[in-house]
């Protein structure tokens, strides 16, 4: 029996149709982005294990690819295994996110860049996951960010350009939730939690929509059972999430009575709701929710949050926020930056195909012993229009052909006899005359 051959775990192949749609998806990304201001940068796939490994990637740290260093000789080998240090093997790492990228690449050319950057990357990146529906180890990500703009306007601009890549893409039933950490932070530590015990709190609140309630406040119990006490009493208080419209008092009056009153929850819900409004002036369609109960897992997020969603999807298809931090490590002077990237391998299995997205397509039947300067003649005729063409030796039954063919998108048929005959041009079916 033959041994079945596929790509790594978690990876995979694209056949020349799945290729062209992924291909044309992003295309309508970039263009997208690129009509509201955002310059495509490219970064290495690899970058040093130190800085991937420096805090700033979150869980996501645990989940990078190693590569080993070269030229390693046994003793090097035996003091890392004793040191159960693997690590210490290893001085690059596959990139995990497109982000931790960028804060570096920031910090290499901020003398070649504006002072505020607007910055489009597309590309794959890898994570040492357990492979399962919608999440691989290998995908691609497609990040918008603007780096050095402190103000609301940098918030505004992202969610009004990635409404309309949404909604020129066709997903125009998505909804974009909102929400600031600095709520989220006067929440923990109203509730008692100590500075030392943030951290994983929010990690599990980020669990809420997967364990519930019950099953959130019994995780943090494990840390300060009085603490998740008071956790339980915001959770179970907060008003619905506000839909358009987000307003300062709706914020506000949608939070539990001692939390609202907390310095940071008012400056976040300001904040909110200029954000709010600048979207809506700048044309933003997608509707926009306040949800107290986002995190957004990453640790690295200061301000502003955000988290796109879709009915089709089990998953949230976009997301990001500020992120002020994280450049300053790098460049050893604060930058203030906020970002958005789509999660592309969420959405585009959820982008209809559009009849005439590959344009005029051809397939051009020959036959076995036509003069190759009469095939290459032919397909000139047909490209000079600006056709898709491709040449294709007429076999006894073009059944398989056709359907091929279709099934790739070609739009036509031409039977040619000669080089100087007439190429006429016939819708492609099954039922194309051989």
């Amino acid at each position: 029996m033959a041994t079945q051959i596929n790509p790594p775990r978690g990876m995979r192949d694209f056949l020349p149709a799945d290729k062209r749609r992924r291909e044309r998806v992003l295309a309508t990304i970039r263009e997208a982005y690129a009509a509201h201001g955002f310059d495509e940068i490219e970064t290495p796939v690899v970058e040093d294990s130190a800085r991937l490994h420096s805090g700033l990637g979150g869980d996501n740290e645990k989940l990078s690819f190693a590569v080993m260093r070269r030229g390693l000789d046994q003793a090097v080998l035996q003091a890392a295994a004793d040191a159960s240090d693997p690590l210490a093997l290893s001085d690059l790492g596959m990139r995990f996110d497109l982000t931790v990228p960028l804060a570096r690449f920031m910090a290499t050319h901020r003398g070649e860049l504006p002072s505020v950057f607007r910055s489009l990357q597309i590309g794959p990146v890898w994570r040492a996951e357990r492979p399962q529906k919608g999440r691989f180890r290998q995908f691609v990500q497609c990040d918008i960010d603007i780096l050095g703009e402190s103000t609301n306007i940098a918030e505004a601009e992202l969610l009004v350009a990635a409404s309309d890549a949404l909604n020129r893409l066709g997903l125009n039933n998505c909804t974009i939730r909102v929400n600031d950490r600095r709520i989220l932070n006067e929440l923990l530590d109203w509730a008692g939690f100590s500075a030392d015990e943030c951290a994983q709190a929010l990690i599990t609140i980020d669990k809420l929509d997967k364990i519930g309630v019950d099953g959130v406040v019994a995780e943090l119990a494990e840390t300060n059972a009085d603490a998740a006490a008071r956790v339980r009493e915001a959770l179970e208080g907060w008003a619905p999430a506000l839909e358009n419209g987000i307003a300062l008092g709706d914020v506000l009056e949608s939070l539990p009575e001692g939390l609202r009153e907390c310095e940071g929850t008012r400056e976040a819900a300001a904040s909110l709701a200029e954000i709010a409004e600048a979207a809506a002036a700048g044309g933003m369609v997608t509707p926009m929710v306040f949800d107290p109960s986002l995190v957004r897992g990453m640790g690295y997020y200061t301000g502003t949050i955000f988290e796109a969603a879709h009915p089709e999807s089990g998953s949230s298809v976009g997301g990001g926020g500020r992120y002020d931090g994280m450049i300053g490590r790098f460049l050893g002077q604060e930058v203030p930056a906020c970002g958005f990237s789509i999660g592309f391998e969420r959405i585009v299995d959820l982008v209809a195909e559009s009849e005439d997205a590959a344009g005029e397509a051809v397939i051009v039947l020959v036959d076995k012993k036509m003069p190759v300067a009469d095939v290459m003649a032919i397909k000139q005729r047909l490209l000079a229009d600006g056709r898709r063409v491709r040449v294709e030796k007429r076999p006894k039954n073009v059944r398989n052909v056709l359907q091929r063919a279709v099934d790739e998108g070609f739009t036509h048929v031409v039977h040619a006899r000669d080089a100087a005959g007439d190429l006429t041009l016939e819708p492609l079916t099954l039922e194309s005359p051989a």
